[in-house]
């Protein structure tokens, strides 16, 4: 299985796992920003007044998940999700959370950045 494969295959396992946890799949990977500077949402889910944007990571291990994140990265994903936010007149509240998927482990930090 290629790494494109294994990337979906981890976001439906982190799809499953959120609705497992109360959350509802608002969106799977949104893209924003064609033909410029664009970004990917991997999930967007909501639960409550809460709606929390969603980077996957598939990595062997839960340091190299962390290192795969870049501060480009970052930047390009809080400009997806304000576009999101405005988009749609969101006025709760909302967070960036990082789920990693390591072999069968899922490890789930809230607040990521």
């Amino acid at each position: 299985m290629n790494t494109y494969y294994t990337g979906l295959l981890s976001e439906w396992y982190a799809r499953m796992f959120l609705r497992l946890h109360g959350y509802k799949i608002v969106k799977s990977r949104y893209i924003t920003g064609k033909y410029t500077n664009r970004a990917e949402i991997d999930i967007i889910a909501r639960r409550g007044n809460t709606i929390v944007f969603i980077e996957v990571k598939h990595r062997p291990d839960l340091q190299s998940a962390w290192d795969a994140i870049s501060p480009t990265q970052i930047q390009r994903l809080r400009n997806a999700a304000d576009t999101y936010l405005t988009k749609t007149r969101w006025i709760g509240s909302a967070r960036f959370d990082v789920i990693a998927v390591c072999g069968l482990k899922i490890y789930w930090a809230k607040n990521a950045f």
